[in-house]
């Protein structure tokens, strides 16, 4: 992300980045807000408005898993602020991709309807693996 014209992560902790994307991807959300959290508080300042929305939205998966909608809905929507403006393709991830997922998950909370299936993080190579090195 040193060079967000290009959506590249540098200076960061790829290996708990990528790790925590997988625990992410597991539903193990918990463990992937940790370990993303993690990362975020090591990255230098450009990195950071990123990395924390991808922490909030571990977080709000995590509320929602423990049945707090409520708390889910408002740290979704700090998540998604976060995460915004952007390329569609960032960090390694297909970001545009995923904020259409979360919007989803979103129009389904406020209209109380049976949520979708849960998002996952695809990365760019279009895997959703923990093998690939961020760029």
């Amino acid at each position: 992300m040193g060079h967000a014209s290009h959506g590249r992560m540098e200076r960061v902790d790829v290996g708990g980045y990528i790790h925590g994307i997988s625990l992410f991807n597991q539903a193990e959300f918990f463990a992937a807000h940790e370990a993303l959290e993690d990362v975020w508080r090591a990255a230098p300042t450009p990195e950071k408005k990123f990395l924390q929305g991808l922490v909030q939205v571990a977080v709000a998966f995590h509320h929602y898993s423990t049945g707090n909608q409520v708390g889910m809905r408002s740290v979704l929507e700090r998540a998604m602020r976060n995460l915004a403006g952007n390329p569609e393709e960032f960090g390694g991830i297909k970001l545009a991709l995923f904020l259409r997922a979360l919007a989803e998950w979103r129009k389904a909370l406020d209209s109380g309807k049976t949520p979708p299936a849960l998002p996952q993080i695809e990365l760019c190579d279009g895997s959703s693996s923990s093998r690939q090195e961020v760029r």
